[in-house]
């Protein structure tokens, strides 16, 4: 698939429609998503895409957060496109990598954030922009994770203070959750079309 049959045009335009004061970000992403060069793959150094994961608890009160081992610092989960067009379908292979956890699932393959990041250098890898494409995915199983060689731990965190995060990024993906709970309520959405 090349990037232009990619499902993440129209994720984008969507993402557009449900929030108009994040258009800049989007015209960001859709200049890269036009791009010559492959921008799922991570050798495009200027910048490629991420996946990005907000895994919740199957009550949608607590997100599993990784201490990233190259980044020294808590984030969500996620990693590198490596080719595939889907990026739904990276954010749930990246959640189920990291976590070790096994019964997940992407919820609606719609766009939950939207983030453009820098990426310090580190060894032969020059610093780069990561154009992060986020999505929820839900643990309905166990919660009991495996911390992967990617972190240096793994942790289960209550997102209602996250709203008061200093990380812009983390706040407004925290924000955005609470605005959603609050809209449809907290039960657990039953599983139904356009899931994985």
């Amino acid at each position: 698939m090349s990037p232009r049959e990619s499902p993440l045009l129209e994720q984008l335009q969507a993402y557009r429609q449900r929030w108009p004061e994040e258009a800049a970000t989007v015209d960001e992403f859709e200049t890269l998503l036009g791009d010559p060069h492959d921008p799922f793959v991570r050798d495009r150094l200027a910048g490629h895409f991420t996946g990005g994961v907000w895994l919740v608890s199957a009550d949608g009160a607590r997100i599993l957060m990784t201490h990233h081992r190259k980044l020294q610092r808590w984030l969500q989960l996620g990693g590198h496109a490596d080719g595939d067009t889907d990026m739904a379908q990276v954010a749930l292979k990246e959640a189920e990598e990291e976590s070790g956890l096994t019964d997940l699932r992407v919820e609606a393959d719609a766009i939950f954030d939207l983030d453009r990041h820098w990426i310090p250098e580190r060894k032969d890898v020059p610093g780069h922009w990561h154009y992060d494409v986020r999505y929820v995915v839900r643990a309905q199983g166990s919660e009991a994770f495996v911390v992967s060689e990617e972190s240096l731990d793994l942790a289960w965190r209550e997102i209602a203070p996250m709203a008061q995060d200093p990380d812009e990024s983390m706040s407004r993906m925290a924000r955005k959750w609470l605005a959603r709970r609050e809209r449809v309520g907290t039960e657990v959405p039953p599983p139904h079309g356009g899931t994985r």
